[in-house]
């Protein structure tokens, strides 16, 4: 209860993103051992059912090149290394194709469970795994019990496909006796292989309500309480506080830059003393007049101080003023409905300043 009360309650919120890619990172993943190894042995086993016969006839070829005394062989070094290329070559030629296809089987499987990663941090040395104390505690923890009554469960299924597989074929045993050396052994080589794949399937259907498991016991154990995710969403998005000042900051300084626009306004709209709307208009450069500066109240009264100072025209038009102020973004152009209230007053201003629309 104290542990639950520091960490801020019960884990009963999912991981996160986040945590599970951190997880991923430092090589925590939802894994079985159980899927790789029995596609190793099942595709080896079929793999090598298929090689057979070109294993047969390279076998037959080694050892027809070991028995043809047509001459002795004069054992210097160079004859001995020769022989053991010879051979080395054939052993290899024999092994590729079956190997192959395991080295294949053990990557596919892996990569099918938790994708492409590389976690260094997984590699590290850690003293912690080297606790005897520690390593004796994990013999009897429930991760533990359900490997040992998943270890009872695999051999309790070879067993039974094993005896079941030898049962069926003690009648076709007994008509053996009058066959030759070379079918007793095809037949014990056919009917070891088949029983070896019925063991692989068989596992293969325990293996895969294992990775459904640890998939389970993975996401349990990343869950996360109340307050480690109100603690990364802080880290995520920042403290409220924080944005908060940084919002204010922004507002601050996007005013600075809107007040630095007022000089070059053309006129400044006023209703009269709460509102303040600074335009701009030039026919070259403009498609329609733009709204430089707008404010209420303390930022209203700035704007019209500027205006002051650099001789700018203030005009009171309460509804014209009001329409932009609501209707209009700093920066943005006037809207066609209100075309003809600005031009009207962007023409007074013009005479005023003996200037042309």
């Amino acid at each position: 209860m104290a542990e639950d009360s520091e960490s801020g309650g019960e884990k009963t919120e999912d991981a996160s993103s986040r945590k599970l890619s951190k997880s991923r990172e430092e090589g925590q993943v939802a894994k079985s051992v159980e899927i790789p190894s029995v596609f190793v042995l099942l595709t080896g086993a079929i793999a090598l059912y298929f090689s057979a016969f070109n294993i047969y006839h390279k076998l037959m070829g080694v050892l027809q090149f070991n028995l043809d005394f047509k001459k002795i062989p004069l054992l210097t070094e160079l004859e001995v290394v020769r022989l053991l290329a010879y051979h080395t070559e054939k052993i290899i030629l024999m092994c590729i194709p079956v190997m192959g296809v395991i080295v294949l089987a053990a990557m596919v499987s892996n990569l099918a469970q938790v994708g492409f990663t590389i976690s260094w941090q997984s590699l590290e040395p850690k003293l912690s795994r080297l606790d005897p104390i520690n390593g004796f505690k994990q013999k009897f923890t429930s991760r533990a019990v359900v490997e040992f009554l998943k270890t009872l469960i695999k051999v309790g299924v070879i067993s039974m496909v094993a005896y079941n597989a030898i049962k069926a074929e003690l009648v076709p045993i007994t008509f053996l006796y009058d066959t030759s050396v070379g079918y007793i052994l095809l037949y014990m080589l056919k009917v070891s292989f088949w029983i070896f794949v019925k063991v692989c399937l068989f596992m293969l259907v325990v293996a895969i309500l294992d990775y459904a498991y640890q998939k389970w016991k993975f996401l349990e154990e990343q869950k996360m309480t109340k307050k480690e995710v109100k603690d990364e969403t802080k880290q995520t998005e920042g403290d409220p506080l924080v944005k908060s000042r940084i919002r204010q900051l922004q507002h601050q300084a996007a005013r600075k830059r809107m007040m630095a626009d007022v000089p070059r306004a053309d006129v400044v709209v006023t209703n009269p003393t709460r509102l303040a709307v600074a335009l701009k208009y030039d026919g070259k450069t403009m498609d329609a007049p733009k709204v430089l500066a707008k404010g209420a109240g303390p930022v209203a009264e700035n704007i019209r101080r500027i205006a002051r100072e650099n001789d700018i025209p203030l005009v009171e038009d309460k509804q014209l003023a009001r329409n932009l102020y609501s209707s209009v973004d700093i920066g943005g152009e006037v809207p066609t409905e209100l075309y003809q209230a600005v031009a009207e007053l962007l023409a007074y201003v013009y005479k005023l300043k003996g200037k042309k629309l």
